[in-house]
């Protein structure tokens, strides 16, 4: 070999040692669904860094396609599930919130949604079974010596495989039911009198009886994470580490929460070392769209274009709500781009396209877009942040009116209610956000303040992990309230020990008073007699 060709070796060795200094390998627990499409930028950015990624799925899925991602591993674990579960449950899920919780009262609604959630976990913990039970499979991880494993906690379980294989574990979140996972799990410091609990729709100004709603509902979610906790979790977890523990404890184990929002959507409140928000680290800058939709677009003029999508897992709507929205898009000046998948509405306007699929992120970035329709899905509202949108939400179900609640408490968005839709209320709404500059001065004030940060969001979060590859863990982050018992978090033993001497001084004071009372008396008594 020349020298000219050593030199061009030794370059290369030295080039590809420098890209993978840091390189491990990571485990993944993913959750589905739209959950999916966050987690699968963080991998795929880790796999562009140099990482080995395996996934561990199931055989039925909704995104995640593991028959067409070359570039990640997949370790596919077959559950006992029938194969249609996965959907079945979905379109149950879907007729609960659409169809059969609307007209009863709100506690009739926690009860069915209980008994949809309680069923919902018989499945979890079979998928998790499936693998903590499975010798061979476990066996296999263990020689795989993985550096780190990265759960979303809506599914349950890769907190407990990580403590099973004895290797750290990032947690990616946008928020749990009541925020009991970062809040009674993680100990995410929330104090009750401007922090509002998740999923509420309060904001951080609360009046005294919406402060009454918040901590009642803290209360509540708690008492439902500890029952399902119990009732599920605690044995199975005791039994598959060999000691008592609880879904919970080992949840707060994590050694970085990585919270999928941002100071542009959330309300400033304290958080620990151990807490990262990366909230829009799927958004990128707007392609060029497809010849026909950009000839379409064009074609609006001065107007502009409406884009509106309710997501990927809601269903065709009903004729009555299809015609509703319908006929209030056919009277705007606006082109419409509407993601619709069904019946053509009958009362659809000409100035209105309907579309399978649409490129929402490039049709958001487009500059003639003049407002969002949007169902309030959190990967839809940062993309509307990012290129400053402004938008009208039509919340469905989970924590989709949560983040409508923000937006409009930011000043960037209006809301009309899904189950009681009218064609003059989302007309009115409409015109509001695009005729009324506030809502577009906000959207861009909010746009501003996310692309004025350091460091990417994307960046930020695969820093963190590989930060926790790097040093095993990243322990010294936690802060020392994992190991304080409830009464001691809530200094209630210092605060009964204050008690007890407040009321051991006021005794003694007391009896001293009497005693001197007395004393004196009857020293005023022989004096009399004397």
């Amino acid at each position: 070999m020349t020298p000219g060709k050593w030199a061009l070796a030794i370059l290369l060795t030295l080039l590809c040692w420098a890209g993978c200094g840091f390189c491990g390998k990571v485990l993944v627990w993913p959750c589905d669904m739209s959950h999916w499409l966050n987690m699968k930028c963080i991998l795929e950015e880790l796999i562009e860094r140099g990482h080995e990624v395996t996934v561990l799925t199931p055989q039925q899925t909704i995104l995640i396609d593991y028959r067409k991602t070359p570039a990640m591993k997949f370790e596919v674990v077959h559950t006992t599930e029938d194969k249609n579960y996965l959907e079945n449950s979905t379109n149950k899920f879907l007729d609960l919130v659409l169809n059969v919780l609307p007209p009863l009262p709100a506690w009739q609604s926690a009860v069915k949604l209980n008994d949809f959630f309680i069923e919902l976990n018989g499945y979890f913990r079979g998928r998790c079974e499936s693998v903590v039970y499975n010798q061979t499979l476990m066996k296999k991880l263990q020689e795989t010596n993985y550096d780190i494993l990265i759960t979303d906690p809506i599914m349950p379980c890769g907190d407990l495989v990580a403590e099973v294989l004895a290797v750290p574990f990032v947690i990616s979140l946008r928020g749990s039911i009541g925020g009991t996972m970062e809040r009674h799990c993680g100990k995410l410091p929330a104090p009750l009198s401007y922090v509002p609990v998740h999923m509420t729709g309060l904001t951080n100004r609360m009046t005294f009886l919406e402060r009454v709603k918040n901590t009642v509902f803290s209360v509540f979610f708690n008492l439902w994470m500890d029952y399902n906790d119990f009732h599920f979790w605690k044995q199975f977890y005791s039994e598959a580490l060999g000691r008592t523990t609880t879904l919970c404890e080992t949840l707060g184990k994590a050694d970085m929460w990585l919270i999928r929002t941002y100071w542009d959507f959330e309300y400033p409140q304290p958080y620990l070392p151990n807490f990262e928000f990366v909230g829009g680290l799927h958004c990128k800058p707007a392609k060029p769209l497809p010849k026909e939709m950009e000839e379409f677009v064009q074609s609006s003029g001065e107007d502009g274009v409406v884009v509106f999508s309710l997501g990927s897992i809601v269903p065709n709507l009903t004729d009555e709500k299809s015609n509703l929205i319908a006929s209030a898009l056919a009277q705007i000046p606006q082109k419409v781009l509407w993601r619709f998948e069904g019946k053509k509405p009958a009362t659809l306007g000409a100035n209105t396209q309907l579309y399978d699929w649409l490129p929402q992120n490039d049709l958001l970035g487009h500059p003639k877009t003049k407002a969002f329709i949007t169902h309030g899905g959190i990967n839809g509202i940062y993309e509307a942040i990012y290129h400053g949108v402004p938008m009208v939400g039509i919340p469905i179900f989970g924590d989709q009116s949560d983040n409508i609640a923000h937006m409009k408490a930011k000043g960037a968005a209006l809301e009309v209610n899904f189950n009681t839709i009218a064609t003059a209320d989302l007309l009115r709404a409409l015109r509001a956000v695009i005729n009324d500059p506030f809502y577009k001065e906000n959207a861009m004030r909010l746009s501003r303040i996310h692309h004025d940060q350091p460091v990417k969001p994307l960046d930020r979060a695969v820093f963190w992990i590989e930060f926790v590859m790097r040093h095993k863990g990243a322990k010294h982050l936690r802060a020392a309230v994992y190991n304080l018992p409830w009464f001691q978090y809530h200094s209630l033993d210092v605060i009964g020990f204050l008690l007890a001497c407040v009321a051991t001084a006021i005794f003694l004071v007391t009896k001293c008073c009497l005693f001197s009372c007395q004393k004196f008396g009857k020293t005023e008594k022989k004096k009399k007699r004397e």
